[in-house]
């Protein structure tokens, strides 16, 4: 069947927020552990929700992490973010060709809906399902099941475009097509290592994959 509906992660896919994420995360850790992380150790903590990277840290102080890692978060997003190119002119082609799209993140509503709005996106998004949206994070299938469901499409329509782990194994589980993009932080031979439907070298490879022509 013919895919009608695409679902993008966020951070690291549609907008590069890496070395914001990566000064938060530096924030929060030298004032809590000081000395005890490096860059490479931080690079780990992007993809899984900020509850279970903090609670692994230090569970007792979990919670007051994760509000310190949020208002610096927001407070740096303006100038940290970063556009990928290609992204705003695929996912605007996309739209206008009647794909239904959505956005299934990890991330708090807030700072999803901030991220968007910053890189000029939010608009070409009806579905957008957030950490507080879900009992279950990717790889749960349970945000692109919801996704999928609000969107009014099914699996076999769908595909997943993300940058790691959580993505390509939540779309799979999902019974969905992935997209691994070549862009993630983590290296492209590790997106081949889980497999994806296809690597993306820029979104652009997007619409070819889709048979969507441009011209």
């Amino acid at each position: 069947m013919t895919i009608d509906t695409v679902l993008f992660d966020l951070d690291g896919t549609l907008i590069n927020t890496n070395e914001l994420i990566i000064a938060s995360f530096e924030h929060v850790l030298e004032t809590y552990a000081p000395g005890s992380y490096n860059r490479e150790d931080i690079i780990q903590f992007i993809g899984p929700p900020l509850d279970e990277s903090f609670r692994k840290i230090d569970p007792d102080r979990a919670e007051e992490m994760i509000e310190l890692y949020q208002k610096h978060n927001l407070a740096n997003h303006t100038t940290l973010l970063e556009e990928y190119e290609g992204v705003k002119e695929t996912v605007a082609v996309l739209h206008e060709r009647g794909f239904r799209l959505g956005v299934v993140t990890t991330k708090r509503k807030k700072s999803a809906h901030t991220g968007l709005e910053e890189a000029g996106l939010l608009s070409y998004f009806a579905t957008i399902i957030t950490f507080d949206d879900v009992e279950n994070v990717k790889p749960h299938p349970e945000p692109i099941e919801k996704a999928i469901q609000q969107t009014g499409s099914s699996p076999d329509q769908t595909i997943m475009v993300g940058d790691s782990q959580y993505d390509i194994l939540g779309g799979k589980n999902a019974g969905v097509k992935t997209a691994g993009v070549g862009w993630s932080i983590k290296g492209e031979d590790y997106l081949r290592s889980l497999e994806p439907t296809i690597i993306l070298d820029t979104m652009p490879d997007l619409l070819d994959f889709l048979g969507v022509r441009t011209s």
